[in-house]
């Protein structure tokens, strides 16, 4: 890909992800107008005044035409503004912004520890396909997909924690207290990396180019990751793109067994305390995470494969 085509590209990639916010900024606006009945007596609660319900339909602007709203809204998200949560009257941005941090820490072992497990076991079942050490490979990956993440997560607690005690059970954001919810959910993605990575080793490992890599003298280790897992890096990517993008969203299943202050236990508290502006706002935040995500993923694409033109490609994409 040439260099403008691939700012061409870019830009192209960049204005598809501005039309998928703005979209999920009217989403998130529209959210508290699609509760059926008055959705600030369902935050309130029904012994609330009068006054408490009007107060409150005030601070959220919900007395005002509807289009005047959503561009109140849309001002206030553009300058980062995101409300103010009910349940501790603080700014929602302020909130996202504490959470964040323990999110990002966990996505990030998480996925070091899937790419690692994930690729070189998926190698490793490549090169001796058919034998036993891909069969047992494969048959792990397969029982890990199975594998609730709740239940994993409970079991690791059981044995780490309780019964050996090398590990806190819950609660904290240091060293020690990520390692738990980072294998859990590292091995979760890991089982689907290495099969991903298994089927599309094979199918390189058959080319051509490979034999005669290995006609030439070449040494395995050369051929298995020089040439061959060169080859293989997108899809890998595009996986390992969207499992990090759900991850920075919070993963919220493994969060709430181990209390791990993310963005995904600050969801379910918003959702138990029907605090919709804290719900806006983290919906809006996890959903800008992924657009930035995938349009990244798809720039790595066209900087791994040089040959296709995405511009003519994936237009319409």
């Amino acid at each position: 890909m040439g260099e403008h085509n691939l700012k061409q590209y870019i830009l192209n990639r960049l204005l598809s992800g501005i039309i998928v916010l703005f979209g999920l900024s009217v989403f998130t606006f529209l959210l508290i107008h699609f509760i059926p009945g008055d959705p600030v007596r369902i935050m309130l609660g029904q012994r609330a005044t009068v006054e408490q319900i009007e107060t409150l339909r005030e601070q959220l602007g919900l007395n005002k035409p509807l289009v005047v709203q959503y561009l109140d809204y849309a001002s206030g998200v553009v300058r980062g503004d995101l409300g103010t949560s009910l349940k501790t009257g603080r700014p929602v941005s302020t909130e996202i912004a504490e959470r964040f941090p323990a999110t990002l820490k966990m996505a990030v072992a998480s996925t070091i520890i899937a790419v690692v497990g994930g690729t070189l076991l998926g190698v490793l079942a490549a090169k001796y396909k058919d034998t036993v050490i891909d069969v047992s490979i494969m048959t792990l990956a397969t029982l890990g997909m199975s594998l609730p993440g709740f239940w994993l997560g409970l079991l690791l607690m059981m044995v780490f924690s309780v019964q050996l005690g090398w590990f806190p059970i819950a609660g904290g954001t240091g060293f020690m207290d990520i390692v738990l919810p980072a294998v859990t959910l590292g091995t979760l993605m890991a089982t689907e990396l290495s099969r991903l990575t298994r089927a599309s080793m094979i199918e390189v490992l058959s080319n051509d180019y490979i034999r005669t890599a290995r006609a030439k003298g070449m040494g395995e280790h050369l051929v298995l990751f020089r040439h061959a897992f060169r080859n293989v890096l997108i899809p890998i990517v595009a996986v390992i793109g969207l499992q990090l993008a759900g991850l920075l969203g919070g993963a919220v299943i493994v969060e709430q067994v181990f209390s791990w202050p993310g963005l995904g236990t600050l969801a379910i508290q918003a959702i138990s305390s029907r605090d919709f502006p804290m719900i806006q706002g983290t919906i809006l935040f996890i959903g800008t995470i992924y657009v930035l995500v995938i349009i990244l993923v798809d720039v790595l694409y066209a900087l791994l494969d040089p040959r296709i033109d995405y511009t003519t490609k994936r237009e319409g994409a």
